[in-house]
């Protein structure tokens, strides 16, 4: 089931570009040093920013620096395996927007995975 609760990195890593784009939620998928390989249709819509100027930028430099923090892009650097879901605070280039963030690593699987679910 690829619901935002249950869904992992192991089976995000299988998905190919339009299952990811049917999901629907926002799906960011990082390499290890924290450019953005993975970029939905989801949260490109909702984000307004274009999968262009996502995928490979720095993401948490460049794209989201308001989660180059302790609670998000720490936790990648802190944490091999991490399975974290948190009450968020969207902020930059926005409106603040409460949502959920979902947080993914495993050492199994190449990229790490930020999920954002809206309408919490």
């Amino acid at each position: 089931m690829n619901s935002f609760s249950t869904i992992t990195a192991a089976s995000l890593a299988t998905l190919d570009d339009a299952a990811l784009d049917g999901l629907p939620f926002g799906v960011i998928g990082l390499s290890k040093e924290g450019f953005a390989d993975v970029y939905n249709a989801t949260e490109s819509r909702l984000a307004g920013l274009p999968r262009a100027k996502v995928i490979g930028a720095h993401f948490f430099d460049d794209i989201a620096q308001c989660m180059n923090n302790f609670m998000v892009a720490q936790r990648f650097e802190d944490e091999s395996a991490l399975d974290a879901t948190l009450d968020y605070v969207l902020t930059l280039r926005m409106k603040p927007t409460p949502v959920k963030l979902r947080l993914l690593q495993s050492p199994e699987v190449a990229l790490r995975y930020v999920l954002i679910e809206r309408n919490v």
